[in-house]
């Protein structure tokens, strides 16, 4: 079925901020079939929607998120979960009481979030995977799933996280919307060499790609040179580890004449500058990546280390921190933030080339805001891609439609009862405090 989606402005994000007033844009299979500039009377009648004043832009994406972690959400505040003192004392004591059947509400909180906020694809990366991917499939977003393998060079968890990744994976129904990754938690920190050269071979075999963490701080490093005497960069290159696309989340601390090492590689860097900025860590060399010829992306990580999923607030923030790091002001531009978090963004969940932007053949993966609700100044004196950035807030997007299916029109959810995800995420994090403070960890199961 086709659809005509009509709007006083249509951003096509073409990299030269062309901006249809007004425009249409024509969907259908789940693919933008035409995009065009309306010069006479509007369309109207059946097969058409008409937004009115508003804005229609690509959806943004999220490169790195934890989305049953809002179970959790607010119980690092004073901590850093970017140090592997932080990551065990507070994430993995509660992790360690945490069983399948609580996962499935939270996750549905963390998709409504992110579709009331304007993103419209992401990466997760979590142990049970397989609880993720339902509620994922049944919101409507578009995802790439890994099932997150944290092994500490213990042979025994080396094998159980392995086989659940590759059942999770091998069950998968098939489909491009939502897909199974590979999820090494910290390549070096938490995953031995031998445990990566098998993630690389399954994920290989599947297609897939990899989703790991990656110079939150200089542990990879500091491992590396002091066993190879090189950095991580060059050892994961050598070990074949960037010949698949893999998210390195974070990038902290990556250094910056390693750069050159990931241009023309599959990896993209996905950074998130307000987990970088709250856990009192270096913000990622993001204007260097650029210019090297990396992949950037934004990620919002989990809302245990950040404040919210908010892709636009992360957008403001990402250009700020650049700027106030470096000491030059819009050293990283607002035409090159928006393209981050959207072209750039599908591009690290290996989506096609026009995917990102309003043109033919892009998924129809759309956003609408009202044009009253961005704050622009006048015409001609700020660009929209500016006010996108700086003067917009993910709270004021309107609609929302993945595949050429609306998950929300008139800012309701139409695709989640949000309500009820609530009310059952509390039950189950009342479910998970009891076990702590009973002090008996969940079993393992193989």
């Amino acid at each position: 079925m086709t659809e005509v989606i009509v709007a006083d402005q249509v951003l096509l994000n073409d990299g030269a901020g062309t901006v249809l007033a007004p425009g249409a844009v024509e969907v259908a299979d789940g693919r933008v079939q035409s995009v065009s500039a309306v010069t006479g009377p509007r369309p109207s009648g059946e097969g058409v929607t008409d937004l009115g004043a508003s804005l229609v832009m690509p959806g943004l994406v999220n490169a790195h998120a934890h989305t049953p972690m809002s179970l959790i959400r607010g119980v690092a505040e004073g901590h850093s979960l970017l140090t592997m003192q932080g990551f065990l004392d507070v994430l993995r004591t509660h992790e360690e009481h945490l069983t399948p059947e609580l996962v499935a509400a939270s996750v549905a909180v963390s998709c409504g979030d992110m579709i009331r906020h304007g993103t419209t694809a992401f990466a997760d990366q979590y142990f049970f995977a397989d609880e993720i991917a339902p509620v994922v499939q049944r919101a409507g977003l578009r995802a790439r799933i890994a099932w997150g393998i944290v092994e500490l060079g213990d042979d025994a968890a080396r094998v159980r996280e392995l086989a659940a990744a590759t059942a999770f994976a091998d069950g998968m129904p098939a489909g491009d919307r939502v897909r199974a990754w590979v999820g090494p938690h910290a390549f070096f920190v938490d995953n031995t060499p031998e445990a990566m050269v098998a993630e690389l071979a399954l994920a290989t075999r599947l297609g897939a790609g990899l989703h790991v963490h990656f110079s939150t701080s200089s542990e990879e490093d500091d491992w590396c040179l002091a066993e190879y005497g090189r950095p991580a960069l060059e050892v994961l290159r050598e070990m074949g580890m960037l010949d698949v696309p893999t998210i390195l989340a974070h990038g902290n601390t990556v250094p910056v004449d390693q750069l050159p090492l990931l241009a023309g590689t599959r990896a993209a860097l996905a950074v998130i500058p307000s987990v970088a900025m709250m856990s009192g860590a270096s913000a990622a060399p993001v204007r260097e990546a650029l210019d090297a010829g990396v992949l950037v992306a934004l990620g919002s990580d989990n809302v245990c280390n950040n404040t919210n999923v908010d892709l636009f607030e992360e957008m403001r923030t990402l250009g700020k921190l650049a700027a106030f790091t470096s000491r030059v002001p819009n050293q990283v531009t607002p035409r090159e933030i928006l393209g981050i978090a959207t072209v750039n963004g599908q591009r690290a969940l290996d989506g096609g080339p026009e995917d990102g932007r309003i043109a033919e053949g892009a998924v129809a993966d759309l956003i609408a805001l009202p044009l009253a609700e961005i704050g622009r100044g006048p015409v001609g004196a700020q660009s929209l891609e500016a006010a996108l950035v700086y003067g917009t807030s993910g709270a004021s997007v309107s609609h929302s439609m993945v595949d050429g299916s609306w998950l929300m029109t008139g800012r309701e959810v139409r695709t989640l009862d949000l309500a009820e995800a609530i009310s059952h995420q509390q039950r189950d994090y009342d479910t998970l405090v009891s076990r702590m403070r009973a002090g008996a960890p969940r079993e393992e199961t193989a």
